[in-house]
């Protein structure tokens, strides 16, 4: 029942997505029936996401947000 716990070691997990992701070894779906593999192709995006986002917006965009944020914040 369950899964077998996956490696906490960075270069032993990223194999074991690569053998899933090219059919040496079979997904595994996680026990809330995940897909593994777009779990973990979305926490790579999601690592990425806000700093690309922050480099693509400019300064007065950030300041808008970050208002709208505080203000959020403490109302």
């Amino acid at each position: 029942m369950g899964h077998p716990k996956r490696p906490k070691d960075t270069n032993q997990r990223a194999k074991l997505i690569v053998e899933i992701a090219t059919g040496d070894r079979h997904e595994i779906p996680t026990p809330d029936g995940k897909n593994v593999n777009a779990v973990a192709l979305g926490r790579l995006g999601g690592l990425k996401g806000g700093k690309a986002r922050a480099e693509k917006l400019t300064k007065k965009e950030r300041v808008e947000i970050a208002k709208k944020a505080a203000k959020k914040r403490w109302s």
